[in-house]
């Protein structure tokens, strides 16, 4: 900083804890410190630090949780959260959120998760939600993705989208992380006035149970679109189902509900996997727009392609009666312009 600068920001920082010009300092490593706060003016906020390994008991503790992100300033981004701490037995650290962006500006993105070590027992950490949109101009934060784990621990859940501004999207939620059973996706962010909801997260693999469910799509703005669901996490088991749509904004004129997600892939440890079920689509707007459609169910799951069974045998006789109408060999009869046709169903 200049020397002109520095007299200022001082004063800013004794009364305020913020300066008015410039970035804020991160968070150190393995501390889970929240990173600082950006300028009032013109800056981007610190990120936030990554969790300690185990800080609870030792070795064998809980991970720590990450630090938030910094906000920014008028002009400038969130800062990122930092990641969870890993957790050798016990629960992954969650991630720190992301800062939030003031008016020109992205907000930050969530921290991821920390995983778990053990074979035996355990839980992912959650990922950290994501940052909101600068109110005018900026993209939201998209969330931290759930912690990744082994054996039979549990995986992370996401962590949800960040808010939209004025005109933006909401931001995506995180994935879950993979486990025995799977994290479920992190929501989609609320779009902004104008602004779309953002996608649901995707849910986590599975080795040994239920894929993850889906995140949901964020709620559209007031004439925003709804944000489509995040698809089910694939498993050797049973795949998870969809995230449901988000809806539509009460006066969004022609936009549609989200689309839901789709389900899972069900694998094959198990004879017949199970796929996971689609999602439903989000309502349509109070006075305009149309629904948005479900999500497709996997193929290995048991309703998966299939038509209602009336539907198939209806078409079914209607195939059977061109074919004997076409065969019929019975009476031709003339009509007024000596035309002949054959005999028809009368």
């Amino acid at each position: 900083m200049s020397p002109l600068l520095d007299p200022i920001n001082e004063f800013f920082l004794a009364n305020t804890g913020r300066p008015l010009i410039g970035n804020g300092a991160n968070g150190a490593p393995g501390t889970g410190a929240n990173g600082g706060d950006g300028g009032w003016l013109i800056g981007n906020g610190g990120a936030g630090g990554s969790g300690a390994a185990g800080v609870n008991g030792g070795a064998g503790g809980n991970g720590g949780a990450g630090g938030n992100g910094g906000a920014g300033g008028l002009i400038g981004n969130g800062g990122a959260g930092g990641a969870g701490g890993v957790a050798s037995s016990g629960i992954g650290g969650s991630g720190g959120a992301g800062g939030n962006a003031m008016l020109f500006g992205a907000g930050g993105a969530g921290g991821a998760g920390g995983g778990v070590v053990a074979l035996t027992g355990g839980a992912g950490g959650a990922g950290g939600a994501g940052g909101n949109a600068g109110l005018l101009f900026g993209a939201a934060g998209v969330g931290g993705a759930g912690g990744f784990t082994n054996g039979s621990a549990l995986g992370g859940a996401g962590g949800a989208g960040g808010a939209g501004g004025l005109f933006a999207t909401g931001g995506v939620g995180g994935s879950g992380g993979a486990g025995s059973s799977g994290g479920a996706g992190g929501a989609g962010g609320a779009g902004g006035l104008f602004g779309a909801g953002g996608t649901g997260g995707h849910g986590g693999f599975a080795d040994s149970s239920f894929g993850g469910v889906g995140g949901a799509g964020g709620a559209g703005g007031l004439f925003g679109a709804g944000g489509e669901g995040g698809s089910g996490g694939h498993s050797l088991v049973a795949g998870g189902d969809g995230g449901a749509g988000g809806n539509a904004g009460m006066l969004a004129l022609g936009a549609a509900g989200g689309a839901g997600g789709i389900g899972g892939d069900g694998g094959t440890l198990t004879a017949g996997g199970i796929g996971g079920a689609g999602g439903a689509g989000g309502n349509a707007g109070l006075l305009f727009g149309s629904g948005g459609s479900g999500g497709a169910d996997d193929l290995t799951s048991p309703t998966a392609g299939r038509r209602p069974r009336g539907q198939r045998r209806h078409g079914l006789r209607l195939r059977r009666r061109r074919r004997q109408r076409r065969s019929w060999p019975g009476l031709r009869r003339r009509d007024r312009w000596g035309w002949r046709h054959p005999r028809a169903d009368r």
